[in-house]
């Protein structure tokens, strides 16, 4: 009885030994299983990491070009930048320059137009004629003409026959002319007054002191005692000029003349 009761004892431990020798059993596997998982997991990310430091060298390496391309352009706009900037400044310096040079020339253009202005030709009206004269020639006019009305007939005849020399082709030549006529006749040079007046009238037979110079001509001659060219010249006045007062004249003096 005690025998049998010890080896049922002994069966019942041996049963439950066993589930717990499984058990036993069965975590060793799955932490095997779990180290082995984890080895795997552990070499697919090395691998992976590889892959991607390869592929990182890869790009570097590829990327390293353009990086000194860009880094290269960089420096290329850096200069052009700078060489702008510069040329931006050289532009305000020549833009001031230029300012004040177009300033010192209008200066300049200025000063040259008020020293030139009394030289420039002007414009005058002269018995009823428009015409251009250049300063000095205004001037020798207005100098020659007024010695004749000071009654300084010497020294006009020699101004005016100067002025004519000079200006033969002058608006004023047709009144020099008939100046120069007076002042010869003033100096009791008939026969050069005569010549004067002569030409006077041909240039100028429809100016307004023609019939003037006409009378003086007849004066001159009947001065010179050509009684028959005085009355000669004064029929003509009176016949070429009717109405006008020289010709009133000639026809008093035509009556005095013997």
């Amino acid at each position: 009885m005690i025998r049998r009761a010890s080896a049922l004892v002994a069966l019942v431990a041996a049963f439950a030994w066993l589930p717990a020798q499984a058990a036993l059993f069965a975590d060793d596997e799955a932490r095997k299983a779990v180290l082995d998982l984890r080895a795997q997991v552990k070499q697919n990310d090395e691998a992976q990491k590889a892959k991607i430091d390869a592929l990182s060298a890869q790009m570097n390496e590829m990327l390293l070009p353009l990086r000194r391309s860009i880094l290269d352009l960089n420096g290329q706009i850096e200069a052009l930048r700078s060489e702008v900037a510069k040329l931006r400044g050289q532009n305000e310096q020549l833009a001031r320059e230029l300012s004040d040079t177009q300033r010192k020339l209008s200066e300049q253009v200025q000063v040259l137009e008020s020293r030139l202005r009394p030289l420039e030709p002007q414009k005058v009206t002269l018995d009823g004629k428009d015409f251009q004269v250049d300063p000095e020639e205004r001037r020798q006019y207005d100098a020659a003409t007024g010695l004749v009305k000071r009654g300084d007939f010497a020294e006009a005849e020699a101004a005016l026959q100067s002025f004519l020399r000079r200006y033969s082709a002058s608006g004023y030549a047709d009144s020099v002319r008939f100046s120069l006529g007076i002042a010869q006749y003033g100096n009791r040079d008939c026969k050069d007054a005569i010549v004067s007046f002569k030409a006077f009238i041909a240039a100028a037979k429809d100016h307004p002191r023609a019939p003037d110079a006409a009378l003086t001509l007849a004066n001159c001659q009947a001065d010179l005692k050509d009684v028959k060219g005085a009355r000669r010249s004064l029929e003509d006045l009176i016949k070429t000029y009717p109405g006008t007062e020289a010709a009133k004249a000639a026809k008093e003096r035509l009556a005095s003349l013997k």
